[in-house]
């Protein structure tokens, strides 16, 4: 049965009025289940078959997923990876892995969500270490739920809780937890992958509380309007009641037909209270701001943000007034060098001192490490020059302990509806971080062969518990 411009159009029409008439996501699995429903020999084959189109992908269920064997080994320190696999038609899904040093690589368990095609994306743990929740870069192309919430109570068997979706927005990205329970994530998108994206808000329940700036913040409207909002960055300073955000491409730009990646040079700060946008920050061409994140502990408040275009890292004071009067000031910190000019991707994660800054550079295959010790006078600990052992990196995660740094090779592959399919080893690095603050590259678990009956495995990113001491588990420094 060939998907015609007039059925997609129809298909498309029907999410929508489902979406606007149902804002906040109920508490079922999906909450909006697949238009076409599991029918044995006839939706799996219909997946194979079924080309994408613009925009929209066949809304078929995910196929039969392979059978697998948990283990009942409960190592101290665990490696949870939300992951797709190779074969899109395979639902998406977590992964865990023992990341103790005598089993370091062996394979727990896994939990699938009941859709695929998601591109698995960010994922972060709540405050109360009880909650995971993975975003879905494109969920939007087959009109599915974005937030994806499991449930780590027991640890070393997550489950699948539910799922939802905001009502403008989608392409999830990335992830902070409020202190009462619940998220802040951001949605780089509209809710057609357009310009205009959000930052919304969930509660601990994973249900949608409110998207910003709303409908009736006309000031906030008419910000994100004068220039490019893409929303992919975020970091929260929760006692000085700031957010930062910053954007970084427009989604459907990246998807063919297209006439070049509309990138952005821009961060807003917001009050927290309110949700509401304080002032627009500008690097300039900076092309694509991907991150920030506030410096731990630094007495101004000072975030770092990557210019991803320009191979740079900018430090951003929320509390310093340009000449001009507007609040938020950007000052170039350190420049990467040729090699991190224009690589797609610039991420990366703070020792929880604050002293140590780490750097994926996507595709130039490398990890840059700065020392900010001085944040006059940064030192650069790696060699820019040397030839690393991964492809791809993107994600970066330094464990609770501060002894290793989990990166994993993977960013993004479109396939043929995109422009964006980066290169990648699809393995998580298990990296040891020396005493002076620098790398040394180490083990790794290699996600390609873990998952071969699923097409491979593509992990996009971490969360890091440990359990040495179970009645109080640390995870991530953020």
């Amino acid at each position: 049965m060939a998907l015609t411009p007039l059925k997609a159009a129809f298909i498309l029409a029907l999410h929508a009025t489902l979406a606007f008439t149902s804002p906040v996501p109920k508490p079922d699995p999906l909450s909006i289940p697949p238009l076409i429903p599991t029918i044995p020999g006839v939706t799996d084959a219909l997946v194979s078959l079924a080309p994408p189109i613009p925009i929209l992908r066949v809304p078929t269920p995910p196929i039969k997923s392979p059978p697998f064997t948990s283990s009942n080994l409960k190592p101290k320190k665990l490696g949870y990876f939300w992951t797709g696999p190779g074969n899109i038609a395979y639902a998406d899904f977590l992964a865990v892995y023992s990341l103790d040093d005598d089993t370091f690589g062996t394979f727990i368990t896994l939990v699938d969500v009941p859709s695929s095609g998601n591109e698995p994306h960010h994922l972060n743990v709540a405050r109360d270490g009880k909650t995971l929740v993975g975003t879905g870069l494109l969920s939007l192309l087959k009109l599915q739920d974005v937030e994806y919430f499991f449930d780590i109570s027991n640890p070393y068997r997550p489950k699948f809780r539910n799922s939802g979706r905001a009502v403008l927005s989608s392409i999830g990205d990335e992830i902070v937890a409020k202190p009462e329970g619940g998220f802040f994530i951001t949605h780089m998108g509209s809710a057609g992958g357009t310009d205009l994206g959000r930052l919304t808000e969930w509660d601990a329940s994973g249900n949608l509380v409110g998207e910003f700036p709303s409908l009736v913040d006309l000031a906030g409207t008419a910000n994100i309007l004068a220039d490019q909002f893409s929303p992919h960055g975020l970091s929260i300073d929760f006692e000085k009641n700031i957010i930062l955000t910053s954007d970084f491409v427009v989604p459907l730009s990246t998807l063919k037909p297209t006439l070049g990646i509309q990138k952005a040079d821009t961060l807003r700060l917001w009050k927290l209270s309110e949700r509401k946008i304080i002032s627009t920050i500008r690097i300039p061409n900076g092309g694509g701001i991907q991150d920030v994140k506030f410096i731990p502990g630094n007495k101004d408040s000072a975030a770092i943000a990557t210019a991803v275009e320009l191979g740079q890292v900018w430090i951003i004071y929320p509390f310093k007034y340009n000449a001009d009067g507007t609040q938020g000031v950007a000052e170039l910190l350190y420049d990467l060098g040729p090699r991190a000019r224009g690589v797609v991707a610039i991420y990366s994660d703070f020792s929880a001192n604050g002293r140590f800054l780490y750097l994926s550079l996507t595709t130039a295959n490398h990890i840059a490490v700065l020392d900010l010790a001085d944040l006059d006078h940064p030192v650069r600990l790696d060699n820019p020059d040397e030839i690393q052992p991964v492809v791809g990196v993107h994600s970066l995660r330094v464990t609770p302990d501060q002894k290793n740094l989990v990166a994993i090779g993977y960013f993004v592959q479109q396939g043929d509806i995109g422009v964006l399919n980066t290169p990648a080893d699809y393995k998580v690095h298990y990296v040891d971080i020396l005493p002076n603050g620098g790398i040394s590259f180490n083990r790794t678990i290699p996600f390609q062969t873990e998952f071969a009956n699923r097409g491979g495995g593509r992990p996009h990113f971490s969360v890091i518990a440990d359990l040495t001491d179970p009645a109080h588990p640390k995870f991530n420094s953020y």
